[in-house]
């Protein structure tokens, strides 16, 4: 069975295309990986493209929409949506309805990070490598588990805590 995954964030330029990319790339026939946000930018951040590229996951066809494409009338339903915005910092996180599992992994924007390339570059490359984490955690859940609603949320609530430095422990 494949189940479809949404992440989400406001400009849905940066960590939640991270997300789509990086599950995309990895999730093979299980997963179907899609990323919108509540207020598109219309573009791809560069250093997300750039940090993506570095890992070996392809960007073809990545774009920042809206994530009225998920919802409403003729929207294929979907199975889990992630929320990826930094409410520790209180920046604001989308609220996406339906009859879907929801959880948060929060992470601060690089596309915030104020700096030069190198400042960027690294804020990118953190925001991947927890992505990458908390990815690796979320595939090894067994397929069974998304009969069970309740512990399905459960344990991806715990992912949402994954840190990059924690990769090794997953």
């Amino acid at each position: 069975m494949t189940h479809r995954v949404l992440f989400v964030c406001t400009g849905n330029s940066a960590r939640s295309v991270l997300a789509e990319a990086t599950l995309h790339a990895w999730g093979g026939a299980r997963f179907e990986a899609f990323s919108a946000g509540s207020q598109p930018t219309g573009r791809i951040n560069p250093y997300a493209l750039e940090t993506l590229a570095a890992a070996g996951i392809p960007t073809a066809g990545l774009r920042s929409k809206s994530w009225d494409e998920f919802s409403g009338d003729g929207a294929e339903p979907l199975d889990l949506v992630v929320t990826v915005c930094d409410s520790a910092a209180s920046e604001p996180c989308p609220v996406f309805f339906g009859d879907f599992v929801r959880t948060h992994w929060g992470l601060p924007d690089p596309a915030a990070v104020e700096g030069g390339d190198a400042e960027k570059r690294a804020a990118f490359a953190q925001a991947h490598a927890t992505i990458q984490a908390r990815l690796m955690a979320f595939l090894t859940l067994s397929p069974e588990i998304w009969a069970d609603r309740k512990a399905l949320k459960l344990a991806l609530d715990r992912i949402g805590f994954i840190q990059s430095e924690d990769a090794t422990h997953v």
